[in-house]
């Protein structure tokens, strides 16, 4: 039984609430003589606590229901610890101590003895964001031991600490520069969290000239393997490599094992990543409307599907038929790729984009090339963009077809989109409203409408571009 009335809910009056209750319980046939078992879980902020007993005092007022309280997880641990319980155990113990002891016991068996390899170091920077990721990210180190030295800053703990405060993936996302703490970090590889950690951003800053460079979701998707890198290199082509979709084709092949393996992306991808993946890497690409639950359900249709935002939201999904045969390969085979696609599998949190998880399976397949993170930027160049939001009197107006990619109203405006694209190589340009905001999200890539003379046009739909950007919480939990 699936629903979503997150955007539902926000906009209901106090007064209404019971009567709308009643009414989703009516609709969806919700049976409420039978037993519930509801995990709740949440994050750093100060609003967090009273939220939290609110939906557990919630719960227990319901006859048969009854709450786990996980106090202060990661979303992604969350998601972890529903799916252990309803497989019975199969996918792990569904506790805290459960979640690290899985991660850290794959990835010190996928990566052996040898912590460095060529150019990688085992050393990390992590931007906690000032969120949850901090702390779960300090606890998770004890268990990895020397396999990963990690440095955690923005920890949220000291004074004047605010989540996402000038740190975080966002904020590197957004920006393009290093986040606050990691500013002079000249030639560290560094990663950031978002506040709830289910996002990781990639960056460093050049060792020589200091320059800032971003690995985001599609340089996590795209990264692996070229035998010939410094040819491509001096010659400027691009890089025939990959990281997750790459390097697992490669180990599906070394252990000949035959699954469809395909990759899922939205129309907030950078062209070139696309372009990359389908033209050298041979892999299918599928492209969905924006949000997780589009990428993670397209995801379902291929044996093995791996989707990446480029905001750095991302997993790899395994259909049951492909767990079996890669745990039955590397069971009864001597293939040393099954053996690491098996150990691989279990670094990689299934349920849910997870930022702890994403960058241990990202720090794998680094450590299996001998990559430092000066060779992995050098993997493709993105093309050039720039997004933006512009408030608007009403978002609705704006409809799309396409998955996003094309405007179907109002009428005239994907054709004066098209007929300033077109002026330049690759351009590319969409505009979709963001949900409960009135926010249009417009991006270009290439040097398309958004560019000129170096800046970014000011664009205004029935409003000014001055208008603060607005944010949005929720609370979901899962049920069984």
């Amino acid at each position: 039984m699936r629903w979503n009335y997150n955007a539902y809910f926000p906009s209901i009056r106090d007064a209404s609430l019971s009567s709308v209750l009643e009414e989703i319980v009516s609709s969806q046939k919700i049976p409420m003589d039978a037993s519930a078992l509801v995990f709740v879980g949440r994050d750093t902020r100060k609003s967090s606590p009273p939220l939290a007993k609110a939906v557990l005092d919630g719960v227990n007022a319901i006859a048969k229901a009854k709450a786990t309280d996980y106090g202060v997880v990661s979303t992604p641990m969350l998601h972890y610890f529903v799916v252990c319980h309803n497989t019975n155990g199969e996918y792990g113990a569904p506790s805290e101590e459960g979640y690290y002891k899985k991660l850290a016991e794959a990835f010190q068996k996928f990566r052996g003895d040898a912590s460095s390899n060529g150019n990688y170091s085992p050393e990390i920077f992590i931007d906690g964001a000032n969120g949850v990721g901090a702390d779960k990210m300090t606890a998770l180190t004890s268990y990895l031991g020397d396999s990963l030295k990690t440095t955690v800053v923005n920890d949220g703990k000291q004074p004047g600490d605010e989540l996402n405060a000038g740190c975080g993936a966002d904020f590197v996302k957004v920006s393009q520069k290093s986040p606050r703490g990691l500013e002079s970090s000249k030639g560290s590889r560094c990663a950031s969290f978002d506040g709830d950690a289910d996002r990781v951003m990639y960056f460093y800053n050049d060792a020589e000239t200091g320059k800032f460079r971003m690995l985001d979701g599609d340089k996590i998707a795209t990264l692996g393997r070229c035998t010939s890198y410094r040819k491509y290199k001096s010659s400027f082509l691009k890089v025939l490599i990959s990281l997750v979709a790459g390097y697992l084709k490669e180990l599906l092949s070394s252990a000949h094992i035959d699954l469809n393996l395909g990759l899922v992306q939205t129309a907030y991808a950078n062209g070139s990543s696309t372009n990359y993946i389908t033209q050298n890497l041979a892999v299918p690409v599928a492209c969905v409307p924006t949000g997780v639950k589009h990428l993670h359900h397209k995801a379902l249709d291929f044996d093995v599907g791996v989707y990446f935002e480029a905001n750095g939201h991302g997993t790899v999904i395994f259909s049951d038929a492909a767990m079996e045969k890669i745990r039955s390969a590397a069971r009864t085979s001597n293939s040393a790729a099954a053996q690491k696609l098996s150990h691989l599998v279990d670094v990689i949190n299934q349920t849910v984009g997870d930022a702890i998880s994403d960058m241990l399976l990202v720090e794998c397949i680094l450590h299996a090339r001998g990559w430092s993170v000066a060779d992995w930027v050098s993997a493709y160049t993105d093309l050039p963009n720039r997004q933006l939001k512009v408030r608007v009197a009403d978002r609705t107006v704006i409809t799309t077809t396409d998955a996003e990619r094309q405007v179907v109203t109002p009428e005239g405006l994907q054709a004066k989109i098209n007929e300033t694209v077109k002026k330049f190589p690759s351009g590319r340009s969409f505009v979709r409203y963001g949900n409960n905001i009135n926010f249009l999200p417009l991006l270009g890539i290439t040097l398309a409408s958004f560019f000129s003379t170096g800046r970014p046009a000011r664009r205004t739909w029935s409003g000014s571009t001055q208008s603060p950007t607005l944010r949005t919480t929720q609370i979901s939990w899962p049920m069984k």
